[in-house]
C-alpha cells in the first residue's frame, strides 16, 4: 500500500489525543474501520473538518513501520449539522455509529455499509423525532442483513411452516424471535417462552421499509403495537450478532418499561 492514499470516508467518532492532538474513526468502502490522528490545536481547520457524521474525501498518510495513520486533510461533501440540533437526532445518530463500530464496518461489506450509513446519517440531519425512530429500526434491520445475521420473516425454523399474515385463509399469526433457533419459532413451537414477538403488521411494515430509502420511512406508518413489536425485535436481532446491546440504545429503554396492551 502506498504510503499517502484517498478514501472516501464517514467519520464515525473522535476523541482527544494528548495535549492538542485528536483521534478520529471512519468508515471507508475499501478498508472498513480506520483510525487516523488529527494534528493541530482547536483552531485547526481540519479539526472542524474532521467531525462525527461529516463525510467526504480523506487524504491519509501511513507509517508502515508504526503501523499509524495521520488524516493530513478531509474535503467534506456533506456536513449534516442539522443531527446536533435535536437530541432525538443526535442521540440516534450516536447508536447508528455505535453499532458500526462494534461490527467493525459491517464484516467486510463495506461498500454496501457505507452507502447505508451515508442514507441513514443524511435522512437524521433534518428528521423529526418518530422519524429518527423509523430510521433506528430500518438501520437495524438492514445492517442485520449486511452482517449476514436476519432472519427469515415469515417461516418458523423449527417445523418450517409458513406464518399467516391474515391475507387470504391462513389466519393472521404472531412469530417470536429465538436467538438459540437463529430465527423466528411459531407460537407451537415458541412453546409460551418470553421471545420478542413480529405480528403481521411489524413483519409487514419491516417489509415495506426496507424497500424504501431512509429519507422517505415517513410515509410508511404502524400501529402503536407493531412499531413497539419492531423496535424490540430488531434490537435482539442485531444484539445478538453484535454479541451485545450497545450502551448507546439505552436512550430508547422507556419503550419498554410498560408492555403495550396485546388484548
Amino acid at each position: 500500500m502506498p504510503r499517502n492514499f484517498t478514501r472516501k470516508a464517514l467519520i464515525l467518532r473522535t476523541r482527544p489525543s494528548g495535549e492538542s492532538n485528536r483521534e478520529v474513526w471512519f468508515l471507508c468502502a475499501e478498508e472498513g474501520i480506520l483510525r487516523a490522528t488529527v494534528f493541530g490545536g482547536p483552531r485547526s481547520r481540519l479539526r472542524s473538518h474532521a467531525a462525527p457524521y461529516h463525510s467526504g474525501t480523506a487524504w491519509i498518510y501511513h507509517d508502515p513501520v508504526k503501523d499509524s495513520r495521520k488524516l493530513g486533510d478531509f474535503d467534506v461533501g456533506f456536513w449534516r449539522p442539522g443531527i446536533r440540533e435535536q437530541y432525538e437526532r443526535t442521540m440516534t445518530a450516536g447508536a447508528v455509529a455505535e453499532t458500526i463500530l462494534a461490527s467493525h464496518g459491517g464484516g467486510g461489506i463495506w461498500e454496501a455499509a457505507l452507502g447505508l450509513a451515508d442514507a441513514v446519517f443524511d435522512a437524521l440531519d433534518g428528521a423529526d423525532g418518530a422519524l429518527c425512530e423509523k430510521i433506528f429500526i430500518y438501520f437495524l434491520w438492514r445492517w442485520a442483513d449486511i452482517l449476514g445475521a436476519r432472519p427469515d420473516l415469515n417461516r418458523c425454523v423449527s417445523c418450517g411452516r409458513e406464518a399467516g399474515t391474515g391475507r387470504g385463509a391462513a389466519p393472521a399469526e404472531r412469530l417470536f424471535f429465538s436467538a438459540g433457533e437463529g430465527g423466528f419459532l411459531c407460537g407451537d413451537c415458541a412453546g409460551g417462552q418470553p421471545l420478542p414477538a413480529a405480528g403481521p403488521g411489524c413483519r409487514s411494515w419491516l417489509a415495506a421499509a426496507e424497500a424504501l430509502p431512509p429519507s422517505r420511512l415517513g410515509s410508511c406508518s404502524a400501529d402503536e403495537i407493531s412499531s413497539r413489536e419492531a423496535l424490540a425485535l430488531v434490537r435482539a436481532v442485531a444484539g445478538e450478532a453484535l454479541g451485545r446491546i450497545p450502551s448507546t440504545w439505552d436512550w430508547q429503554a422507556e419503550k419498554f418499561r410498560t408492555p403495550p396492551d396485546f388484548t
